[in-house]
């Protein structure tokens, strides 16, 4: 899930329905499915922030191979395609601890799912996405992130082959 800031809307219904309670402060979001390696593989359509991440997921209906494995943090709670094996860390439960094993799975989890955060990180390498967007036109927010995602797989691409030249020589 990649969210970004927004200047506050003028109309008191947009104002409400781009507010993120959770970071207190008016934004957009979409989610974001990449491969193990960095490549963003489904940008999801931009939401207004007040959207929860795991009704996003259930409306775009991405359609995951049979088989794969799908690393999931916890906002995902409950959401689970078929044929897909679903990775998800142990929430606490209340008033109660993990046990050693389950914490033990929570931080296996973790190291494979840092990897998606760092690709986020690769995304918003383009400041654009990270600073308050301030501007209104039909659908270029939208442009924004796909441009942003378009380099980051651009970057991995280019990358690979110099890793690939470098190794060669």
């Amino acid at each position: 899930m990649c969210q970004r800031p927004i200047n506050r809307p003028q109309d008191k219904a947009d104002r409400k329905r781009y507010y993120s309670g959770k970071n207190k402060v008016h934004t957009v979001k979409n989610n974001v499915i990449s491969a193990r390696g960095g490549k963003v593989l489904f940008l999801s359509d931009t939401y207004e922030g007040k959207k929860h991440d795991k009704k996003i997921a259930d409306e775009e209906g991405y359609p995951f191979p049979v088989g794969s494995v799908l690393w999931q943090d916890t906002g995902f709670q409950g959401f689970a395609p078929d044929g897909v094996k679903i990775k998800q860390p142990k929430k606490k439960p209340r008033n109660g601890e993990l046990s050693n094993t389950q914490k033990e799975e929570n931080r296996q989890i973790s190291k494979i799912r840092v990897e998606v955060e760092h690709q986020i990180g690769g995304i918003k390498r383009c400041q654009i996405v990270v600073q308050k967007f301030r501007n209104w036109v039909d659908h270029y927010i939208d442009d924004v992130m796909e441009t942003a995602c378009g380099l980051h797989n651009f970057r991995l691409t280019h990358r690979q082959k110099r890793d690939a030249h470098l190794a060669a020589a």
